[in-house]
């Protein structure tokens, strides 16, 4: 049991990154107040939690029903990825991501959502990590990936809401280099994973027709 949690908790750590993570989500909050980041780190993650408990209950039953295949999530993930990223690298503001001091309530909830919760923290790689680590097994399988997962969230929180106070030492200049710099990143990020989606859509088409 112990050698199971570790390399649950190892596959969720490397996919999820909550290091990196941080450094992304204070150049993408840099303009909201410590109260607005916090309201948006819970969200955050709690909407992931959620997500990805729903594909370890569910499992691949969830991509079934709706016809949804993984290589479609990665592409469709990398494409809002590098838009975001984008936006932020030419230090423009994007929808999903633009907040001002006086964001709304409702755009905090936004960029909680999307593209926060998914597709960075709950991304293609962390859901196929949740599927595959649940569905390897019975109940205890499925229970030790829930838990082990709602543990990294709380480390990603604490990361989260320590990261936060660094913006408040950068400064405006900092700020703007954090933002174009994480911008850079998340449209590598956005690149990597279309590629990925690529692949993947290529190795299901020659299956397919293999199969055929």
């Amino acid at each position: 049991m112990t050698t199971l949690t570790i390399t649950v908790f190892m596959g969720f750590f490397a996919m999820m990154n909550p290091i990196a993570n941080t450094a992304v989500f204070v150049g993408m909050t840099a303009n909201q107040t410590p109260q607005q980041r916090r309201k948006t780190t819970f969200k955050a993650l709690t909407t992931t939690f959620f997500i990805i408990t729903t594909f370890c209950l569910l499992g691949k039953g969830v991509f079934e029903v709706f016809g949804i295949t993984l290589p479609a999530l990665r592409l469709s993930g990398g494409i809002l990825v590098f838009i975001v990223g984008y936006h932020m690298l030419q230090g423009q503001s994007s929808k999903l991501h633009s907040h001002s001091t006086t964001a709304s309530s409702e755009d905090d909830e936004d960029i909680a959502i999307s593209p926060l919760a998914l597709p960075i923290l709950a991304g293609p790689g962390t859901i196929a990590t949740a599927m595959n680590y649940s569905a390897s097994g019975g109940i205890i399988h499925i229970m030790v990936t829930i838990i082990t997962f709602a543990v990294l969230c709380l480390i990603t929180c604490i990361c989260f809401l320590n990261g936060a106070k660094l913006v408040e030492k950068v400064g405006a200049d900092g700020i703007s280099i954090t933002t174009r710099l994480m911008g850079l990143i998340l449209t590598i990020i956005g690149t990597q994973m279309f590629i990925q989606g690529m692949n993947d859509a290529y190795v299901l088409f020659q299956h397919t027709n293999a199969s055929t």
